[in-house]
């Protein structure tokens, strides 16, 4: 029972909060669909911590992007044993520049009294689910080795399964707990993804394209006229 509500229920639950606060914030409170940068505050170890997170993990979401859409592609790409091991090595370096990332990120708001005063609660919960995801997700690298390949044939069909509205979580419940840990929590991040600053990576600045030109006229030139 536990084992539905965790990967049969709580998906669900997890996108709708994600779709529907997340328009509601947009409709209400427009401005808020920002990164809302403490830069200013200190911009050092946000640099270090910025940058790698940014570049590192979209690699990663990539992989794991396109092993959910394109499964049988994805069985031929590892079907060379030199490609599975250049994937591993490739995705565990990744997975270590992230924690590293993230921790420094996490460090910062810790030590930093100014950039700790306009954290919120909901920054601290981001934050601390993000450093479980990528943890949980080095250690499983680590020590479930060829997760690239497994991964085909457990959570790709679970996840296949949700989008069919039919929750197979048998693929899911026998594997380790560190497995299903990184599992509920990436749903857990979806469903917290809408009450905090993750919204500014879906905030596309599309309307300034269509945006009128603006006419500036300087200070100094309307007094000389």
């Amino acid at each position: 029972m536990t084992d539905m509500i965790l990967f049969g229920v709580f998906p669900y639950v997890a996108v709708a909060l994600m779709i529907g606060v997340g328009i509601y914030r947009y409709r209400v409170d427009r401005y808020s669909w920002s990164s809302q940068s403490s830069q200013f505050l200190e911009s050092r170890l946000l640099f270090w911590g910025s940058i790698p997170w940014h570049y590192a993990i979209l690699v990663i979401l990539l992989a794991h992007t396109l092993a959910f859409f394109f499964p049988s592609s994805w069985a031929v790409l590892l079907g060379r044993p030199l490609r599975l091991y250049m994937l591993e090595v490739t995705g565990l370096a990744l997975g270590v520049s992230t924690l590293i990332a993230v921790a420094l990120l996490l460090f910062r708001r810790v030590t930093n009294v100014r950039v700790a005063a306009v954290t919120t609660v909901i920054d601290w919960l981001v934050l601390a689910a993000l450093l479980l995801q990528v943890a949980t997700g080095v250690y499983i690298a680590f020590t479930l080795r060829w997760g690239s390949v497994w991964y085909l044939h457990t959570a790709t069909p679970w996840l296949w399964s949700l989008v069919k509205l039919d929750p197979q979580i048998h693929y899911l419940t026998a594997l380790p707990m560190v497995v299903k840990l990184h599992a509920f929590n990436a749903f857990l991040i979806l469903a917290l993804f809408p009450f905090s600053r993750l919204v500014h990576v879906v905030s596309v600045p599309l309307t300034y394209l269509a945006r009128p030109y603006q006419v500036v006229v300087w200070y100094r030139q309307r007094r000389a006229g």
